[in-house]
């Protein structure tokens, strides 16, 4: 019965731990990072729409949140959306015409740059970046 209990802990505490590794998107045009939760901080650095990240603490208004490099920081929540996206995290990354390598290239891109995820098929990612460019990407060049 002990153990039965130690284990039931453990998975709670996972459970709870997840809860706010959530994954959310930049919904404003920019937004600055903040060093801590508040507009009076330093800002750290900008990020553009569609930028996703991982959620890992609340406090108030604010969020401090992960990107896809490990960096940290904080964004006001006001400026964070539910959004399906992902960002580039290779130096090029061929954006195609259809959702596969026999599909021309439409376009190229290189890290960090953020899209709208509109549509799924295998591994293959229907994107689309904030100012209207749409094509396919595999998901092996996203986070």
């Amino acid at each position: 019965m002990k153990r039965k209990s130690i284990l039931l802990t453990i998975w709670l505490c996972l459970l709870c731990s997840n809860a706010l590794a959530e994954r959310l998107a930049i919904k404003s045009t920019t937004a600055n990072v903040r060093s801590r939760p508040g507009t009076n901080y330093e800002i750290l650095w900008q990020v553009e729409k569609n930028h996703p990240i991982h959620i890992l603490k609340k406090q108030k208004q604010w969020y401090q949140f992960r990107d896809f490099e490990g960096d940290i920081g904080w964004v006001h929540m006001s400026l964070v959306g539910k959004t399906s996206t992902v960002i580039t995290n290779r130096e090029k990354c061929n954006i195609r015409s259809g959702p596969g390598t026999k599909y021309r290239i439409a376009f190229d891109v290189g890290k960090g740059i953020p899209f709208k995820v509109l549509e799924r098929r295998k591994k293959w990612l229907h994107i689309q970046h904030a100012e209207g460019d749409k094509g396919w990407i595999h998901q092996s060049l996203v986070w």
